[in-house]
């Protein structure tokens, strides 16, 4: 006895499969991330992540213009300064390198969403996310007084014309202290996008050489989260939406959906998957090698974040991505 309903009738084609199909991912789902250093002219491939550009501000603006071009709604900038002290200096100084970018950007592609990410690992000689204990060699960061760092970084940034303020360094009470700033210094209507679940992972390997932030001695373990924790990831976004965070991240993506799918369970607010730079280098690794097929790999690994819950999806793949949804 064959039953009533057969699934496989509503697979039969590639336009009904499309009527029916339960996940879809757009252009508007996409945030491409870019990384700004000093100069003019300058396009400097990153060896593990092909494709992916160290860029001068006047190439960052063609990518920009690019980016909206094909309909992608937002980027995120990271910088890499000239010179790198304890204090972070380049991070929250007006001529810091993401400050400028920031501004070139919204004069050139004023409706591109810019977001910025505010954390100090690329702007520190010691290559961690805020203030170090004088001699301790364990990378156990001083909380409180990078919380003031991270202020005045956010500030300059909103001062700078950026649209949405994403801290990432995973310190305590980071977000209620930058919406604090924000809110001091007039910029109430900014939203602050938070790296509530971000991991310790072994996925950021080529993004550091990508920014320059790898750590000098030490690891990030004292403040980033165990990879073996997922309800520890429903107390930090608790604590962030309690604070005053406007939109919610989990990073890495690809071996965390289930903390996607927690988080969006959990909340009802904007949830973003960053899909990290080891994901993309792996990928485009085997895609060299002839290995899969990148096209169909790329858009089934994004429709699986959508299908997760995520929002939103940071991806290095972004531009490709919107090149070849139909």
């Amino acid at each position: 006895m064959f039953p009533t309903h057969r699934p496989r009738r509503l697979r039969s084609s590639s336009t009904l499969r499309r009527m029916v199909a339960e996940t879809t991912v757009t252009a508007n789902d996409l945030i491409y991330p870019l990384f700004a250093v000093p100069g003019s002219g300058v396009a400097k491939e990153v060896s593990s992540m092909p494709g992916v550009y160290q860029l001068s501000i006047d190439k960052i603006v063609e990518e920009a213009k690019e980016v909206y071009d094909l309909g992608i709604p937002a980027i995120i900038l990271f910088g890499i300064p000239d010179d790198k002290d304890t204090d972070a200096t380049g991070a929250w100084h007006d001529c810091g390198i993401v400050q400028k970018a920031t501004e070139a950007v919204k004069q050139a592609v004023p409706d591109l969403v810019t977001i910025v990410d505010t954390c100090l690992c690329e702007y520190t000689s010691h290559g961690h996310c805020g203030y170090l204990q004088t001699g301790d060699l364990s990378g156990r960061v001083l909380n409180d007084p990078t919380l003031e760092l991270l202020k005045k970084t956010a500030v300059s940034q909103a001062n700078a014309g950026a649209d949405i303020i994403a801290p990432s360094g995973m310190m305590d009470g980071f977000v209620g202290a930058i919406r604090e700033g924000l809110d001091g210094a007039g910029f109430e209507d900014i939203p602050i996008l938070s790296y509530a679940a971000k991991y310790a992972s072994a996925y950021y390997g080529p993004f550091r050489d990508a920014a320059e932030s790898t750590p000098q001695f030490g690891d990030r373990r004292t403040y980033q989260m165990d990879p073996a924790n997922g309800r520890e990831a429903i107390k930090e976004i608790e604590l962030d939406i309690a604070e005053g965070a406007d939109m919610l991240m989990v990073k890495p993506a690809l071996a965390y959906m289930d903390v996607i799918w927690r988080v969006k369970e959990a909340s009802n607010l904007p949830v973003a998957a960053y899909n990290v730079s080891g994901e993309y280098a792996m990928v485009k690794a085997a895609a060299l090698n002839g290995w899969i097929d990148e096209e169909r790999v790329v858009l089934e690994t994004m429709t699986s974040f959508k299908r997760s819950g995520a929002d939103l999806i940071l991806t290095y793949h972004a531009k490709d991505v919107a090149r070849w949804l139909p």
